[in-house]
């Protein structure tokens, strides 16, 4: 089986703060984008008994695992589809509410990926998103770096985590969901920290599933690769707060309403 990052686990102080935002109610149509394993989706199922919630990702993995998970827990008003929420046909103007956690920055055209996401929200709709603020304000992002690039090699390969934070500035946020058809857009700062382990050796190995991290050594030899481990275990260590190891990180909370069209 396929090991998958805990995104669940790293991001759950977030996930509360979503599902208050998202305010998901008993008759509510819910389209979640970029589910991951579905954890949100299958809230938002929960929170919607006469309503209904749909989940997209691009990742097999991620939405056979959601599949699997919400069959186990008895969920019959959720589904999963192995999607693109950027061209995805969604039967329009069907959804009362479309929210994220984290999954529209990796968007290669956001506005024309908003407008699609748009015309399957119903006019006057909630749209509710996670994203994050700018790399240098992630702790998790600057000292994973660190650790792993060593005092010499502070600067990461071109282009590394630059999707994660493509919506960071806010003026670049407004600007596209107010050119896809968004209007009453707000922007509001959230600082949780994240949770990577239990403990320095668990977050070591769940790291080990990140892209990010697997980068940062990919030129490296095999002296200087076991080096780098070694750092980044250290550093890990000293950000195991007794209840496992955390890090500290900042996003925006976007909420706006879909423009009648």
């Amino acid at each position: 089986m396929t090991e998958l990052f805990d995104y669940d686990a790293e991001l759950s102080r977030y996930n509360v703060r979503l599902r208050a935002a998202a305010d998901v109610r008993a008759g509510d149509r819910v389209l979640d984008i970029g589910c991951g394993t579905g954890q949100t989706t299958r809230d938002a199922a929960r929170a919607a008994p006469s309503g209904s919630a749909l989940g997209v990702d691009l990742s097999r993995p991620m939405v056979d695992r959601a599949r699997r998970l919400s069959a186990q827990e008895g969920i019959s008003n959720v589904n999963f589809e192995l999607a693109d929420a950027q061209v995805h046909p969604f039967a329009p103007k069907h959804f009362t509410v479309g929210l994220s956690r984290f999954g529209t920055m990796f968007f290669t055209d956001p506005v024309a990926a908003f407008t699609n996401i748009g015309r399957a929200l119903r006019p006057g709709a909630r749209l509710v998103q996670l994203v994050w603020q700018s790399a240098e304000r992630q702790e998790w992002f600057t000292a994973i770096r660190h650790a792993l690039a060593g005092s010499d090699r502070r600067s990461a390969p071109p282009g590394l985590g630059h999707a994660a934070f493509s919506l960071a500035d806010r003026t670049v946020a407004t600007g596209v969901l107010t050119a896809a058809g968004c209007a009453a857009v707000e922007i509001a700062e959230v600082r949780e920290p994240g949770y990577y382990g239990p403990d320095a050796a668990g977050a070591r190995a769940a790291l080990s599933d990140l892209r990010m991290a697997e980068d940062l050594v990919a030129d490296l030899d095999a002296t200087e690769r076991a080096r780098a481990r070694e750092r980044l275990l250290a550093m890990l260590d000293a950000h195991d707060t007794g209840a496992g190891v955390w890090f500290d990180s900042r996003a925006w909370l976007v909420t706006a309403n879909v423009r009648p069209r």
